[in-house]
């Protein structure tokens, strides 16, 4: 049998020109999911071309068109065979109900880190309402050193409220916090490597400031105003320490042990994902709440009610919550 090329060629074309078409979509879109009629259309043109080379074997022809037909043949063998799982899109929903999974997961250690920074909290209220002096000492911030009379009286002014203070500098200053707040979290976190004793430490003290905070503004009588700051930010930004406290202590856990039997390296790849689970959620947290420090908690009344802001806290407060309790369970 004698092999008309150029008219073999012709006819041929058209099914290696619509391989490779399919082939370099599959290669631009590894996440292309082909229906039915196409897989079967995909595997009809790796037949024919599979044909089509043996042909060409048979007879002399040109080295470059055999080599041509020999890679789409290859290419296409590859796809179909294949058995290699492919790169495929992020699965957001299992990414975000890892978060509240690895979170219920420990919540001992949760309760643990609550428990540390509410008695930090105790500790700072009673230091401060028998010793006003020891602002000093208990909150290092400039901004709280003064007299909660005179800042209030300064924020509620009607020049305050003409004037933003923040005016095109809300970006940056909201990164700084994001910045600062992951800062504090990744360290109690991290201080879990000290067998727990560090994070025990920073969620203390982080108590100490808030009960130091707390106990200057409500023993002055501003109460609302101490509401309507920090429960805008501090709704998702209190929490999300807490989180870090809580991978710091599963940390000490994985590496003390407790009389398990697992080595230390097993018992550290056992929780390793919660781990970042739980830091990715508490980072992602600490974002939302340097915008809303920087765009909302920095403004007070008459420029944003209180009743508004402290709504808007409660708000995120119980969605949090919801969130944490009910996403991702079977």
């Amino acid at each position: 049998m004698i092999l008309d090329l150029p008219r073999f060629v012709t006819t041929e074309r058209v099914y290696w020109n619509e391989l490779q078409a399919l082939l370099d979509r599959l290669r631009l879109e590894p996440n292309w999911r082909m229906s039915i009629p196409e897989i079967e259309r995909l595997h009809y043109l790796y037949e024919r071309c599979s044909a089509d080379l043996v042909r060409l074997d048979t007879f002399a022809t040109e080295p470059q068109l055999r080599a041509y037909v020999e890679s789409l043949v290859s290419r296409a063998y590859a796809e179909i065979h294949e058995t290699r799982a492919r790169a495929g899109k992020i699965r957001w929903g299992a990414f975000i109900a890892a978060f509240p999974r690895a979170f219920r997961r420990h919540l001992g250690a949760f309760r643990l880190a609550v428990g540390l920074t509410l008695a930090g909290c105790a500790f700072g209220w009673f230091a401060i309402r028998v010793d006003p002096d020891a602002k000093a000492v208990l909150m290092p911030f400039e901004g709280l050193m003064g007299s909660p009379a005179k800042r209030v009286a300064q924020e509620e002014s009607a020049e305050s409220a003409k004037t933003d203070r923040l005016h095109g500098q809300k970006a940056s200053f909201s990164a700084q916090l994001m910045t600062h707040n992951i800062q504090v979290t990744v360290m109690t976190l991290a201080a879990g490597v000290t067998w727990g004793v560090g994070t025990i430490i920073l969620l203390f003290y982080n108590g100490v400031i808030l009960g130091a905070v707390a106990a200057d503004y409500v023993g002055a009588g501003y109460g609302q105003f101490l509401a309507g700051w920090l429960l805008p930010h501090g709704a998702i930004e209190i929490p999300a320490i807490l989180l870090g406290g809580q991978a710091g202590l599963v940390l000490a856990s994985a590496l003390i042990g407790w009389g398990e039997r697992a080595t230390r390296a097993e018992r550290l790849r056992a929780v390793a994902h919660d781990l970042l689970a739980i830091a990715l959620g508490a980072a992602a947290m600490l974002v939302w709440a340097g915008i809303v420090e920087a765009f909302v908690s920095q403004y007070h009344q008459p420029v944003l009610p209180y009743s508004l802001k402290i709504a808007f806290g409660v708000l995120e407060m119980a969605a949090l919550t919801i969130f944490l309790a009910r996403v991702g369970r079977e």
